[in-house]
């Protein structure tokens, strides 16, 4: 198990393994925010803080929503709006850096 925070620690995220590739998405939105996301069943990862904890955003074509703690501003991981999706991504810039040496990129 894996566990990541956002800055101030009212948002935990637990992995239950470690990514084997992460992608740095270069949508107008997250070229922005700076995330590298992994990709899980929502199942597989648990979210402590959230949502009493965090505020999120919806754009474009409404498929998912943005993640972020509500006090400290950094973005934890996205969410998808369209029924039967499983499918989430977890920012993996909140957990200890030596993780993304680990971590195959994919731009």
């Amino acid at each position: 198990m894996l566990t990541g925070q956002c800055h101030c620690g009212a948002v935990t995220v637990t992995l239950p393994t470690a990514p084997v590739k992460a992608t740095m998405c270069n949508c107008s939105s997250c070229r922005r925010l700076g995330a590298l996301w992994a990709y899980y069943d929502q199942d597989q990862v648990r979210i402590d803080g959230h949502p009493q904890h965090t505020d999120a955003y919806i754009w474009g074509d409404r498929t998912l929503r943005t993640v972020r703690c509500r006090t400290c501003g950094c973005v934890t991981h996205w969410e998808p709006l369209k029924p039967g999706e499983k499918r989430i991504g977890v920012n993996i810039r909140n957990f200890d850096p030596a993780l993304m040496q680990q971590v195959q990129l994919r731009r």
